[in-house]
């Protein structure tokens, strides 16, 4: 379901997090459409945070930290890498009011980033919203191979350290789906969100961020978890 008249008016960070504790997100038609609308879909694609799927041959790429993982050190950089076009992605959702927007959510600890870079150049990275014990993941990208899917593991990782219950990914991708990303209805969503939004706090930055987590620290906390 979507509503283009309702994300007409203004929207602020404050009422960006009132819509996701409701279950709904904005998204643009294209990066160069300055309006948004609402979207609420029918189907919601999560992750369970103790089915998390990583394979033995991204395993061994976690390890090896060929790359050098970070949070929230380069938010604007990793929005930006999000909304620039990809292989097989010439266009993109993420306009200049969706930037501002999660730049106004990171400002106030609501919106945060995980990094991957190499030779001191961001290559990937992700970012999404905490709410409660439910992160929501936005977007993520890479420029060089399986750099978006250590950030994830990382992510992923912060998350269960974190004590969160909920990873929501909106939709369901073949890419997701090898993750664990599941497809639950809207009512069942609603309950999983209504639970992790009441359930107090999580902290995404109670695993260290003064430095880099290594490969098999994250591997480490997802197989505790599993």
């Amino acid at each position: 379901m979507t509503s283009r008249d309702s994300a007409s008016s203004d929207i602020t960070p404050e009422v960006l997090l009132r819509a996701y504790a409701c279950g709904i997100f904005p998204m643009a038609e294209s990066a160069d459409d300055p309006t948004l609308f609402w979207v609420e879909p029918e189907m919601r694609g999560v992750i369970p945070l103790d089915g998390f799927r990583v394979s033995s041959r991204l395993k061994r790429t976690v390890r090896s930290d060929v790359f050098t993982v970070t949070v929230n050190t380069a938010f604007k950089a990793v929005i930006a890498g999000c909304a620039a076009p990809q292989a097989g992605r010439d266009d993109t959702w993420i306009n200049k009011r969706i930037r501002d927007l999660y730049v106004g959510l990171h400002a106030i600890g609501h919106a945060h980033s995980v990094e991957a870079w190499q030779d001191g150049d961001l290559v990937g990275g992700l970012y999404g919203v905490s709410l409660g014990r439910a992160f929501f993941g936005e977007s993520m990208f890479h420029t060089a191979r399986d750099a978006s899917k250590v950030a994830l593991v990382h992510l992923v990782a912060r998350l269960i350290e974190g004590g969160f219950e909920l990873l929501d990914t909106q939709y369901v991708t073949e890419h997701l789906r090898s993750f664990g990303a599941v497809e639950i209805s809207r009512r069942r969503y609603t309950a999983l969100l209504d639970k992790a939004i009441k359930g107090g706090n999580a902290d995404f930055l109670k695993l260290r961020v003064d430095r880099p987590v290594s490969g098999a620290e994250a591997l480490e906390i997802i197989a505790a978890r599993s």
